[in-house]
């Protein structure tokens, strides 16, 4: 029983209101409420505690049982302020069990926003975004964060030096650091007219092929894009031709509508082009069961939950996945909406289990040489492969008329003896000692000698007395047989989308794909806007929705991670939770503005990022002031330039350019560099092995790099499993980093062909300066240089003394290697290089 008002301690009352600053409920209340009440007292009512919600105005000022949890304007008449001030442990709120409790100043912000009305505002992210007005001739970006750093009694940082910024711009834009003769070209231009030179070289750098790797690393992060499909078996996919897609529909800047609208649909699309069926394999990427005792529709579930999921966090910036089983605690998402986004999704013709291999069939061997996919697909074989296929099918062809026809006898004893093993099981036992063979005699289509259980059973008659002739006519078709399947493994079967089921889609109790409730129609999320007027709900519609004005969240999420790749951190920084759960933008307006801008400018990529790096706000200095670190500690309000560790696939990138030994060569299938023996096998109790590749395989870009889903290239830390969406990058700083970039052979072989290209340089000092400043953009100091020659000194004097030392060191790596050095020599080199390229100041942007 409820105790009186009267009766309750009034703590609460002596509590001040204060008004020192505007109180808005998006940015105080709301943050609050969802943190600690919302989860049972929000949007999901099977969840919900006594029937009250805080989440919506209608539920928090009706009266229930004689009181209203809010009053507005009357604290003192408002249950939630008596249940949040109270001491009595049975009437507290958030209740102790929850172990979740209100700090005072929280409390005080509930009270004064009951006081002043208790006014509720749509969720920031939920609004169509609207520009807000900039000052004529001010820089849009420049005069936003500005306004942020004035509030606060700070100003823009000075500008970063030309070099430094150069490294900056191209690591950003092109993943690969200037080189020497860039830099200096640059730094001479800058002195000139800066801005000049500076506006040259952004829009080089936009109209480099390197421009569209660099932009795929975070969508292929995104669409959790592997070369296998998972799980123990983790057999290889070729689904590579997609990852090309992104790389030229970046560089050829693509409408980011346009991308959205061809992965998501491309299919649908009036009379679709080869590349938008590629595109659609998008939502191909997802992991894919082969492993036996899998059940075909509860895959195909899991297939269509990842979907949803992964167009909600990559567009939306929703956690569409917690409605799977239930409404969403915190955000206006009802189950309902998951599968109505579920039936848009549910169409497509696949079968839920893979139903195509090529390579071995025999699972005693390695599961390396089998490469599984599953339909629909569509081949994309090269004009050669073309050739040779139907060469080798005419030659399939050939053996098996001789086969089939001239064995007349053959035939029909072999049809005989498999219906004397149906009308009598005893023969079967008798006949057959493999337990799959006996398992086929009743299934086996005597008709068709490509059925595999016709062909197991005919493996085993040819074996036979009397059936020598027909065994050696079997061998030449086995033989056509598999090699047709060699030159068909070789061509890509990438996984696309195309419906063609009509499925009526139900809510699923659970998530349990056998539970079936209600039927739904394929829609979005209720509390959007809904699909344009006319339109038939489909993915295509689907993608027609995300890009149109209406719409509130894409235009915001995309450039959110834009932003996020060019200053290392979004304007919200949760950049893959929008909702009431997610961190409020730090710039509100500008985040508005830039999705508006965005979306007008004809949602032009290279627009939007030269608008990024050309502004004040990029180009300041990353060195901090004591005030700015005092004022701005994690510079969230962008009083310097950002500072953060390189993405590990950028570092092996960077290593590999300045050492030389790049080789930048766009698309094509997957290469296996450099890896440390015996992971693969660990992590697939032996069935599976890494084969290391050679020659320029080992110095393509990493984007390039075969990415196993099971476990992750070795030399990469802190990137995605890719089991599924991640658009928020790790950043951590551990021993393990520097144990790879010490140790690997990429670094170890990139620090020895770089110190074979500066032993070409006269003199020590000339070839430190060279080192530092191609590494760095920066020249050395007197100090430094002083440093970097007593270790030189050092290390020639151990290997001077440890010849075998140096000669194991400079035999790491496959590239060749200049005999006419001195061995003790170039070892110093490579370490002191090695050195050179662990300096954090090397590994940071």
């Amino acid at each position: 029983m409820r105790l009186p008002y009267r009766l309750l301690p009034l703590l609460w009352l002596s509590t001040p209101i204060t008004k020192a600053a505007d109180l808005s409920f998006n940015r105080d209340v709301r943050p609050i409420l969802s943190d600690k009440c919302y989860y049972c007292h929000g949007t999901d009512p099977n969840h919900r505690k006594g029937e009250r919600r805080l989440d919506t105005p209608e539920g928090a000022f009706t009266e229930k049982d004689g009181v209203r949890a809010v009053v507005p304007g009357k604290p003192d008449e408002s249950d939630i302020i008596a249940r949040i001030f109270t001491t009595d442990r049975e009437e507290l709120m958030p209740p102790a069990k929850s172990h979740k409790t209100l700090s005072e100043t929280e409390k005080a912000t509930i009270k004064r926003w009951v006081f002043e009305g208790a006014k509720y505002q749509p969720h920031w992210a939920f609004t169509t975004p609207k520009r807000a007005g900039v000052p004529d001739g001010s820089n849009p970006i420049d005069f936003f964060i500005s306004k942020a750093l004035t509030e606060q009694g700070l100003k823009f940082n000075t500008r970063e030096l030309p070099g430094t910024l150069l490294r900056r711009v191209s690591l950003d834009l092109n993943g690969i650091p200037p080189t020497a003769d860039e830099l200096e070209s640059f730094e001479k231009a800058a002195h000139q007219d800066f801005p000049k030179a500076y506006a040259d070289v952004v829009d080089r750098l936009l109209q480099s092929p390197r421009f569209g790797e660099r932009m795929a690393i975070e969508w292929l992060d995104a669409a959790r894009y592997a070369d296998t499909n998972g799980y123990q078996m983790d057999a290889l996919r070729m689904n590579w031709p997609w990852r090309d897609w992104v790389i030229h529909a970046f560089n050829s800047n693509m409408p980011f509508d346009r991308f959205t609208t061809e992965q998501l649909a491309g299919d649908m699309l009036p009379n679709p082009t080869q590349d938008q069926l590629v595109a659609t394999a998008f939502n191909r990427n997802h992991m894919l069961n082969a492993e036996g005792g899998t059940i075909a529709e509860e895959n195909r579930t899991k297939n269509v939950f990842d979907r949803v999921e992964t167009t909600g966090t990559t567009w939306l910036g929703l956690t569409m996945n917690c409605c799977q089983c239930h409404d969403h605690k915190f955000d206006p998402l009802k189950q309902s909406d998951y599968y109505g986004m579920f039936g848009l999704f549910n169409q497509l013709s696949e079968p839920g289990n893979v139903d195509k291999r090529f390579g071995k069939k025999s699972y005693s061997d390695s599961y390396d040489s089998l490469y599984m996919v599953e339909s629909p697909f569509i081949t994309l074989p090269t004009p050669e492969q073309s050739e040779k296929l139907k060469a080798a099918e005419a030659f399939t062809k050939t053996q098996e008329s001789l086969f089939s026809p001239n064995l007349t006898d053959f035939h029909s004893r072999f049809k005989t003896w498999v219906e004397e093993m149906r009308s009598d099981p005893k023969l079967i036992e008798e006949r057959l000692k493999a337990e799959l063979d006996r398992r086929a005699v009743s299934t086996a289509k005597l008709d068709n000698y490509k059925d595999g259980n016709t062909k197991r059973l005919l493996d085993q008659f040819v074996k036979l007395p009397g059936n020598e002739e027909a065994a050696e006519y079997k061998k030449h078709l086995d033989t056509a047989r598999t090699e047709e399947d060699a030159i068909r493994a070789t061509i890509p079967h990438v996984m696309v989308m195309r419906d063609n089921k009509k499925r009526e889609t139900h809510i699923l109790k659970r998530g349990n794909y056998e539970t079936l409730g209600d039927v739904v129609q394929p829609g979005v999320p209720a509390f959007l806007p809904a699909l344009p007027n006319g339109s038939e709900a489909n993915r295509l519609a689907l993608a027609n929705w995300l890009t149109s004005p209406e719409q509130p969240l894409m235009s915001r999420v995309i450039v959110n991670r834009f932003w996020q790749l060019i200053f290392g951190r979004g304007l919200v920084k949760t950049p893959d939770d929008f909702g009431l759960q997610g961190a409020l933008p730090s710039h509100p307006e500008l985040l508005d503005w830039l999705a508006v801008e965005f979306r007008e400018s004809g949602w032009d990529i290279k627009r939007l990022l030269r608008l990024l790096v050309t502004t004040q706000t990029y180009q300041q200095s990353a060195l901090a002031t004591i005030e700015s670190r005092t004022k701005d500690p994690e510079n969230v309000l962008l009083s310097r330039g950002p500072r953060f560790r390189l993405d590990s696939r950028i570092i092996r990138d960077q290593a590999l350019a300045i050492s030389g030994l790049l080789v930048e060569k766009i698309g094509g299938q997957p290469v296996s560099p450099y890896q440390p023996d015996g992971i693969v096998e660990e992590m697939s109790f032996g069935k599976n092995r890494y084969f290391q590749g050679h020659g320029n395989d080992l110095y393509r870009r990493s984007l390039y790099t075969f990415w196993r889903r099971s476990v992750a290239p070795a030399n990469f830390f802190d990137v995605p499993a890719r089991q599924s969406c991640v658009v928020k990058p790790y950043r951590t700083n551990t021993p393990l980093h520097t144990l790879t970039t010490l140790n690997d052979p990429t670094y170890v072989e990139a620090a020895r062909a770089w110190a074979e290209k500066l032993l070409k340089l006269e003199g020590d000092q000339s070839r430190i300066q060279s080192a530092i400043y191609t590494a760095t953009a920066r020249h050395p100091d007197e100090r430094e240089k002083t440093s970097l020659l007593r270790i030189l000194e050092k290390t020639r004097q151990h290997f001077s003394s440890n010849q075998e030392d140096a000669k194991r060191l400079l035999s790491t790596g496959e590239s060749p290697r200049s005999n006419t050095l001195e061995p003790s020599e170039h070892a110093a080199w490579t370490t002191l290089c090695l050195l050179i390229l662990n300096l954090d100041e090397t590994l940071t942007r």
